[in-house]
């Protein structure tokens, strides 16, 4: 168990980001997984821009890696004008 006052906050604060972080995460998961399912051309087209702010955040706030995110970005287009 943690000795100090302000160890004993670090891991209260600790947690409470890992919790924010993995629900963003997750729905950022569900969101790309909603697309990749979409068969119709207009409605991907539709949620494309929100689920590229959704992985530019995550980018943002180092959950995900750069280059990562610029990959998932990458592969949604190409997946998207392929339909």
């Amino acid at each position: 168990m943690a000795n100090h006052k302000s160890a004993l906050k670090r891991i209260r604060s600790t947690e409470k980001k890992r919790v924010l972080n993995k629900y963003q995460h997750k729905t950022t998961r569900n969101a790309i997984k909603a697309i990749r399912i979409a068969t119709e051309k207009t409605e991907a087209l539709a949620k494309l821009p929100s689920v590229f702010s959704m992985i530019d955040r995550l980018a943002k706030k180092n959950i995900i890696h750069s280059n990562k995110a610029a990959n998932l970005k990458s592969k949604l287009t190409k997946h998207v004008a392929k339909l």
